[in-house]
């Protein structure tokens, strides 16, 4: 799991700004949101223009250059902070697996160009190098020792390099390297507010509808939706040469995205995605970027329900105060996000928080204003 996040210097966020993720406290309800001491399951709070899509982008920028999954090239055009005199963008990631700890950092000029990059792998360095001193990487994992060093003008990250050329050895070390570029390919942006964008997890992209039709989920889709208090029948029509997702009306079918609502057409999205996760198909990380813009706060609660359901870890943003509430998650699992950083509820008063206080009120009255 994702445990700390640390960025500089990256589109909105000027100065460092952390998501520590392990800042738990010992609360008796909402368990399995917490793993081992880390939020499995948090929401993130803030006004427009604070960054919590910012927070996403940062947090999913090592897809580039790790992964060959998709990128999201289209989110980075503005990649650093236009008021600061600093010429690179510095990101630093905490990951904990069973084989151990995986701390990861570097630093960027933009999206495609890497300065810098150190992987320590349970407290040593297991690869990195600083192409401003030296075009000559520093690799010591068991099973690389032939590999060539010498990077020459290739922008190649250290990490995409040994995991496209090395075959290690099997030690503790090397599988704890192996369970970070397993996590990070699976890990999956998404948002409401575009058409099917996304970073990471796949390559390429199909109609929504149309892979709800090929996929078999035309009647699990249906369920979803009535259970999301949308009262419909759905069936299937020929549009475009291929087979497409309908409303059925006692028999007649009219286009599924011809008349679908905003909130519903969201929905779609939100399926075709939890369909990919909910299966256990190797989802890791999923950061949902205005996950409820057009939802009713009650399909936001049933929402989160889904997520909390699912094997992976989960970061959301929202605006919803409606579903701060510990009948859902919990106050170390809620966060803010303002111009003094990322800090849980839990992490904002010294009043001691029960499972009975209603958190959404004492938001709005200031209680976590500290």
């Amino acid at each position: 799991m994702l445990t700390r996040f640390e960025v500089t210097n990256f589109k909105n966020f000027a100065e460092k700004i952390v998501l520590d993720l392990t800042d738990t406290k010992k609360y008796g309800f909402n368990a399995d949101c917490i793993r081992d001491g880390v939020v499995r399951k948090a929401l993130v709070y803030g006004h427009n223009g604070v960054g919590k899509s910012n927070l996403g982008f940062a947090i999913f920028d090592l897809v580039s250059h790790t992964t060959d999954k998709c990128n999201g090239r289209k989110y980075y055009i503005n990649y650093l902070n236009a008021s600061s005199p600093k010429e690179m963008a510095e990101f630093s990631y905490t990951f904990k697996f069973d084989s151990g700890v995986v701390e990861y950092k570097y630093g960027k000029k933009s999206h495609e160009k890497i300065v810098y990059e150190s992987l320590y792998v349970n407290g040593r360095l297991f690869a990195g190098i600083d192409r401003r001193e030296s075009n000559i990487a520093e690799v010591n994992a068991l099973g690389a020792e032939n590999l060539k060093t010498d990077m020459g003008a290739s922008k190649i990250s250290v990490v995409s390099y040994i995991k496209a050329n090395a075959v290690l050895e099997k030690n503790e070390d090397n599988l704890c390297f192996d369970s970070f570029i397993e996590f990070v390919d699976g890990m999956l942006f998404f948002r409401s507010l575009d058409s099917n964008s996304y970073i990471g997890f796949e390559q390429g992209s199909t109609s929504i509808g149309v892979d709800i039709v090929s996929q078999g989920n035309v009647e699990d889709f249906e369920n979803f939706l009535n259970e999301a208090g949308i009262e419909c029948k759905l069936g299937v029509i020929d549009e475009a040469e291929e087979p497409a997702l309908a409303f059925d009306f006692n028999g007649k079918l009219i286009p599924f995205y011809a008349i679908a609502s905003q909130g519903t057409k969201s929905l779609a999205l939100f399926y075709y995605w939890y369909h990919r996760f909910r299966s256990g198909s190797g989802v890791s990380l999923i950061f949902v970027d205005e996950f409820d813009a057009f939802y009713h706060h009650s399909l936001s609660s049933l929402v989160i329900s889904k997520l909390r359901d699912v094997e992976a870890q989960v970061i959301t943003t929202t605006h919803n105060t409606s579903i701060m509430t510990n009948d859902l998650l919990r106050p170390d699992c809620y966060f803010l996000i303002g111009k003094s950083g990322i800090r849980s509820l839990s992490d904002r008063t010294q009043k001691e928080l029960r499972e009975a206080h209603n958190i959404e009120k004492m938001y709005r009255a200031g209680a976590f204003d500290g």
